[in-house]
């Protein structure tokens, strides 16, 4: 599978959880973040402002710190949903994005 697509089905799921978070547990925060990170990874995805290389470590560093977030947030509520479902997703992104190449 392409790293791009890849990218983009993570960017899809992302705003889909901002969304239920935010339908869920009003959390505006959860929506806004999940947004704005998702218009970062999409100009990586795009390529738009940027050239291939340095796209791709922008979206790799993006990932990476999602993987703290989610990881960090994971260990404070000690709770699978969503946290640890996203710090899975955003593992399995990172971790394909770069061995499917």
């Amino acid at each position: 599978m392409n790293p791009n697509t890849i990218l983009w089905i993570y960017i899809v799921l992302l705003v889909a959880g901002g969304l239920v978070g935010f339908l869920k547990a009003k959390s505006k925060a959860s929506l806004i973040m999940s947004v704005s990170f998702a218009a970062l990874l999409s100009i990586c995805a795009t390529r738009g402002i940027l050239d291939a290389r340095m796209a791709n470590i922008l979206a790799n560093v993006i990932l990476a710190v999602l993987l703290v977030f989610f990881g960090w947030r994971l260990t404070k509520s000690k709770k699978f949903m969503p946290n640890g479902l996203m710090l899975v997703l955003t593992l399995a992104a990172l971790v394909l994005r770069n061995f499917s190449r």
